[in-house]
């Protein structure tokens, strides 16, 4: 087998390293520079006073349009803001931000962050993430552990983000090794997590590994965050078709609406069904962590992404996630100001 190298982080760990005579040497030195590293990342993001990590464990319960769309309303409110992407083989920061197509520029500084355009008088937001090195956006990142461990460490220690207020990582599914790898680079910093889920028991059997994960890593936990938790759709967004011919009875039923005065309502929908006793909220309860409260599934946010906007910011006070959206802005705020993350209790 091809020798790692004594500078890799596997150094003295990898199955190539069985039997060398070097290995305890090279692994010692592996040690040596894990803890250099995470000295040079404390010196680089010594300007910021947040650092927040977006979890989750279970793929597609919307960790990237909360980080999106959370950084974008923190810098909507003043704050300058950094949102780094380290989902290496499937970055959506940049088409949820409407930066598709721009590249990173180099400084006497270091990496140059791409900055999002939010508004007059607001703070800045800088984004960082592969998909800014990539040719084509359809491009595939088949890369190993050591290689998207190495792009990180290169993001948080040579990307110049200044002042900053929060420092926003949006991080892929699971408990692997860009993880490993963020909680060990960032272990001199001081950091909380949001940990996002769905409400199905499906996605929360993955989101308790995440919470057991940062319980084992002492990531302290600003709280689970509830998505998808209905569907609201405004009555004047929906169709209506009768259910034997087929026909469209949308213009009969929306007159007989606006006759009962309801076009103020939404229609709801619980698609994922739980327990009581077995729902985020009391999984939080359980892990001893806060409850940041629930967002609906709701079709005007995944329009935002799509066209890279921010809901927030363009005060779409009609969508029915924007009272929610705000709501959890407050509470992760709250939370940060009275230092009330927890690290969870393992369970």
């Amino acid at each position: 087998m091809k020798c790692v190298g004594p500078d890799s982080e596997q150094a003295g760990k990898a199955k190539s390293c069985v039997g060398c005579l070097n290995q305890s040497a090279c692994a010692n030195n592996a040690r040596n520079s894990g803890d250099l590293t995470a000295e040079l990342v404390h010196e680089r993001l010594s300007g910021v006073k947040h650092v927040i990590m977006v979890l989750s464990g279970k793929g597609g319960v919307g960790k990237s349009t909360v980080s999106c769309q959370l950084a974008a309303a923190l810098a909507n409110e003043g704050r300058d803001v950094g949102l780094l992407d380290i989902d290496i083989c499937g970055p959506s920061v940049p088409q949820m931000l409407g930066l598709k197509g721009r590249g990173i520029h180099q400084s006497s500084t270091g990496w140059t962050p791409v900055f999002v355009d939010v508004g007059a008088g607001t703070g800045e937001l800088g984004v960082m993430s592969v998909g800014f090195m990539l040719p084509d956006d359809d491009n595939a990142v088949i890369w190993r552990g050591p290689r998207k461990s190495g792009l990180i460490r290169q993001f948080l220690i040579e990307v110049d983000w200044g002042e900053l207020d929060y420092l926003i990582i949006d991080t892929p599914p699971g408990t692997s090794d860009e993880h490993i790898s963020v909680a060990q680079y960032l272990k001199m910093v001081d950091i909380g997590a949001i940990v996002v889920t769905t409400p199905q028991e499906v996605s929360m059997q993955d989101v308790r590994k995440e919470l057991n994960f940062c319980a084992k890593t002492k990531i302290r936990v600003i709280g689970v965050l509830e998505n998808m938790n209905q569907l609201l759709i405004p009555l004047s967004h929906l169709n209506f078709v009768e259910r034997k011919t087929g026909r469209d009875q949308t213009e009969y039923v929306r007159g007989v609406l606006q006759q009962c005065d309801l076009q103020q309502c939404d229609a709801s929908i619980t698609i994922f069904q739980c327990a009581l006793d077995n729902s985020p909220q009391s999984m939080a309860a359980r892990f001893n962590v806060p409850y940041l409260g629930a967002l609906p599934l709701d079709p005007s946010l995944q329009r935002a992404c799509e066209s890279g906007t921010c809901l927030v910011c363009q005060c779409q006070q009609h969508s029915p996630a924007f009272t929610p959206f705000v709501r959890l802005v407050d509470t992760m705020l709250s939370i940060i100001t009275a230092n009330k993350a927890k690290i969870p209790s393992q369970a």
